[in-house]
């Protein structure tokens, strides 16, 4: 990776368990940064079990199976042009709250979806 470390998508309570991502996510996510041409804070990206639960994910979370990231992300300009870039790249499950976007590339959930938090 270019522009990301592993640690960054660590689950806080397991050093080192960056490595779980989705090396295909990691990649779409350093092309993303490429083409954005500015830093992109990483707030959630592999979860063990225990942290899942405990910042209330849902139990079939795709950041269980390193699939999904949750990135920083306030101001309605810059949450477009994530949104168009990851669109671009074929992220198409995409949810959207007040302060961060998830993205995730799950095949197992349904895809071409936008929610809200």
């Amino acid at each position: 990776m270019k522009y990301f470390e592993y640690e960054e998508f660590d689950s806080p309570d397991i050093q080192g368990s960056g490595q779980m991502m989705s090396k295909e996510m990691l990649s779409k996510l350093d092309m993303i940064r490429e083409e954005y041409g500015k830093p992109i804070h990483v707030n959630s990206g592999y979860r063990t079990e225990a942290h899942n639960e405990k910042v209330g994910g849902k139990p079939a979370s795709s950041h269980l199976k390193g699939l999904a990231v949750d990135i920083a992300c306030s101001e309605s300009r810059e949450r477009f042009n994530l949104i168009e870039l990851f669109l671009k790249y074929g992220i198409n499950r995409i949810g959207i709250a007040k302060n961060f976007i998830h993205i995730d590339i799950d095949t197992d959930k349904a895809p071409n979806v936008i929610w809200t938090y």
